[in-house]
């Protein structure tokens, strides 16, 4: 590994540590407070880091397990950026700019690539490839919805659970980073798909309480 290569993994590293911290700081305090904010941002900056150095880490060691992990990162960055964007403007998914356009087709290559790369690991006898088409699965299902909402007319006042459930699917990623590298014992489908489902319980719990305000 040159010096390079290790610095670049530090950064990662380093702002994954930064990321899962403030992602469980903007979880746990009150939803538009202070604290939530700030921990937030924090977590949206830090996360960026972790997802801008995968494709650099990749370009350093172009093995096929880093460009396949270079997809999830534009996944997870898609979250990242709806939940932001939704944040920061206040306005529904149907209000979509060319930006947005832009983001959404990115995921849809990215959710090609999940698929496809997935799929051949998979008849390979590779656990990894069950999970990288689940996770391809979760953006082509993430696709679909959000095309249907840009190109909607729905003026339901969302944006709130929508910007809370593309967070927390951003966060899910933090800790099966955290999963996958330190709970080996683990079999590999396990050890990256929990996450998902405990995060996806939480999305589905914060939809009923926060959309019924």
């Amino acid at each position: 590994m040159t010096s390079l290569e290790t610095a670049v993994l530090g950064l990662h590293i380093g702002a994954g540590v930064f990321a899962l911290l403030a992602g469980f700081g903007a979880m746990v305090a009150e939803k538009g407070g202070r604290r939530h904010v700030l921990s937030g941002r924090v977590f949206a900056v830090t996360l960026a880091v972790v997802l801008l150095t995968v494709p650099v880490l990749a370009a350093l060691d172009p093995t096929t397990f880093r460009l396949l992990l270079t997809l999830v990162a534009v996944f997870t960055g898609y979250f990242l950026f709806a939940g932001y964007r939704l944040a920061t403007r206040k306005r529904e998914a149907n209000d979509a700019t060319a930006v947005d356009w832009a983001a959404l087709a990115a995921l849809g290559l990215a959710c090609a690539g999940l698929i496809g790369g997935g799929g051949w690991l998979a008849n390979n006898g590779d656990q990894f490839g069950l999970v990288l088409v689940v996770f391809g699965l979760i953006a082509l299902s993430s696709v679909s919805g959000e095309w249907r909402r840009f190109r909607g007319s729905d003026d339901a006042d969302t944006w709130m659970t929508d910007h809370l459930s593309y967070m927390v699917a951003a966060n899910i990623a933090t800790v099966t980073a955290v999963s996958a590298i330190n709970l080996p014992v683990l079999p590999v489908a396990v050890r990256w798909l929990w996450p998902t489902v405990a995060g996806t319980a939480l999305i589905v719990y914060w939809q009923q309480s926060y959309g019924t305000d």
